[in-house]
């Protein structure tokens, strides 16, 4: 019993009533000034659906009286958009047709049973009822017990005014609710931010990761040296990395915010390596580094993965080896990048350099999403990380 009483405890249920009753309200201005041509509101309608905005006004009164939570729910799966083709313009039109008719059943309904149950209630007290009722009832004295079904009406009108606002509600989800396309774009749109987001994820896990490891390097380096020269270069070291990814987590917090503010920088590309790999030097590493090939001319998106990639293998280095001989090599070919970072093995090297550890994952994913491909293990003594990259993007 009190889940078939719920619904008439939902604002929504009555809501839904006002809506399906707003068509009547029309058609009874039309009746007031002409009760002749009954089919030119239903032509006028017609007109105004192959109207674009008539989608997005419809959608938004659709969704302020038909969804439970208002104009802002976004999970109504009723669009508030005009319509971008000629099949959302028919769709607007068959809704503007159903509203109509259903309006006028709703009206037709709630006046007959609220007919009828006003002339059980004068039956009941002894008067004549109107001729014109729904139900003809036998007027004088003697009828008290109509009285009782007094209710009986207005529990039916009630049940109707569910049921016609969830057909309703079901006509403005299907006509009024998002096409295929408009589907597929918005989870296109989805599925974009959620790569870039993962993107985010992984530029935050290598800059700072990268600025706090050099920041660490260089702190023990300067505390076992003792020397203050050393120390002050340390220390420039540190405020030079710590000021690159501070640029690097401005840029991405704008980002998240969605600002419309461009990022004060545009992301580092293999063009900046010079800085990365100083500042690695700075460290203490005794870096030799090899570039051949014309780096300015690597694509932007391959150039800056590849920027990325090359941190990254350098601050494993520093965080799982310290200051040791490393090799760099980048080499751009005609068609394809070769990256190359390699270290000797340090005694009792943690085993999270097998291969598991997130940041050879990163260097991983960003070589699969441009169609390349990375390898990092020991080879002949050595820690290596050897990375390939098609300069034409993924195939």
């Amino acid at each position: 019993m009190l889940r078939l009483l719920r619904p008439l405890a939902r604002r929504v249920t009555y809501t839904r009533w006002l809506h399906l009753m707003i068509s009547t309200v029309v058609f009874g201005v039309w009746l007031f000034i002409s009760e002749k041509d009954l089919y030119i509101p239903v032509i006028a309608l017609g007109l105004l659906g192959l109207l674009p905005a008539m989608r997005m006004v419809e959608g938004l009164q659709a969704r302020l009286l038909l969804s439970p939570y208002g104009y802002r729910d976004d999970a109504s799966g009723i669009a508030v958009t005009s319509s971008a083709t000629w099949a959302d313009r028919w769709r607007t039109v068959l809704w503007l047709q159903l509203r109509l008719a259903l309006g006028l059943l709703t009206g037709r309904v709630t006046v007959a049973l609220l007919g009828v149950s006003t002339d059980l209630a004068l039956t009941a007290g002894g008067g004549i009822p109107d001729p014109g009722s729904l139900l003809p009832l036998p007027g004088g004295a003697g009828h008290w017990w109509y009285a009782l079904l007094v209710p009986v009406p207005i529990a039916l009108l009630l049940a109707a005014v569910v049921g016609l606002g969830e057909l309703m509600t079901l006509l403005a989800r299907r006509l009024l609710g998002q096409s295929a396309a408009e589907r597929l774009a918005a989870l296109e749109e989805r599925t974009e931010q959620l790569l870039e987001r993962n993107r985010i994820a992984r530029e935050l896990h290598d800059s700072i990761g990268h600025a706090l490891t050099v920041a660490v390097v260089q702190a023990g380096a300067a505390r076992a040296a003792g020397s203050p020269e050393f120390t002050e270069r340390a220390l420039a070291a540190i405020e030079e990395t710590g000021r690159a990814a501070l640029e690097d987590l401005e840029r991405v917090l704008l980002v998240l915010r969605e600002s419309g503010q461009r990022p004060a920088g545009g992301r580092p590309t293999l063009a900046d390596a010079d800085r990365l790999l100083e500042s690695a030097r700075a460290s203490g590493a005794a870096l030799d580094a090899e570039v051949t090939g014309p780096l300015a001319q690597v694509p932007g998106p391959v150039s800056r993965e590849g920027y990325r990639i090359v941190q990254e293998a350098l601050t494993n280095v520093l965080r799982h080896a310290g200051p040791v001989p490393t090799r760099v090599r980048i080499a751009v070919a005609s068609d394809r990048l070769e990256l190359d970072v390699r270290n000797p093995i340090a005694e009792g090297a943690p085993a999270a350099r097998a291969g598991n550890g997130s940041g050879l994952r990163g260097i991983r994913e960003r070589a699969a999403l441009l169609g390349g491909e990375a390898a990092a293990g020991p080879h002949g003594g050595e820690w290596r990380v050897t990375v390939g990259l098609p300069l034409d993007g993924p195939r």
